[in-house]
């Protein structure tokens, strides 16, 4: 295999390690966020107790396993899409629409997210803000900075399925996912 196309398939086993990586770790939050849930239903419906620290732990969970798995399920190829003629189309067809829906739909969208946001995050993290609520958690700054986790996360995936598709497209050696 040519150097060029070595490296590139470096660089995507690499981000698809990173990506998996992460991926894995954030899926033993789902666990846990089961189980918040169900403490605050016991506990507010049960013994009549309430908790706002607890009901926002779940928001911030959830808020971390989808904005922090975005990547991981791009990577397996679990986001929506028409799968109407896609699913016919040949290996080569399938990865010139995944490279042009990365150049001109995700990469675009990315970075539209992380450019909208930077200001909403950075003024966050000067006041280090906290709950409205009293009780509430202290970390609404770190809550918001996952919507950069987000985008650079996505981004880095992006690439990797990117450069994936270009290989087949040159009929490269196809890099395993």
């Amino acid at each position: 295999m040519h150097p060029v196309w070595s490296t590139t398939a470096s660089v995507v086993s690499t981000i698809d390690t990173i990506t998996e990586r992460i991926g894995r770790v954030i899926s033993w939050l789902t666990l846990f966020l089961v189980l918040v849930v169900c403490c605050v239903v016991v506990l507010r419906y049960l013994l009549n107790i309430g908790s706002i620290a607890m009901q926002e732990s779940a928001m911030y969970l959830h808020s971390v396993v989808f904005l922090g798995a975005s990547a991981y399920t791009l990577k397996h190829d679990g986001h929506v899409r028409v799968d109407v003629f896609y699913r016919n189309m040949s290996k080569k067809s399938q990865a010139l629409v995944n490279s042009l829906g990365t150049v001109f739909l995700l990469v675009p969208v990315c970075l539209f997210i992380g450019f909208m946001s930077w200001d909403y995050i950075g003024r966050s993290w000067q006041i280090l803000e906290t709950s409205q609520d009293p009780g509430g958690l202290p970390f609404i700054y770190l809550l918001k900075s996952m919507i950069l986790v987000m985008v650079v996360t996505l981004l880095l995936q992006g690439l990797s399925e990117l450069l994936r598709s270009l290989m087949i497209i040159v009929d490269r050696q196809e890099v395993q996912s």
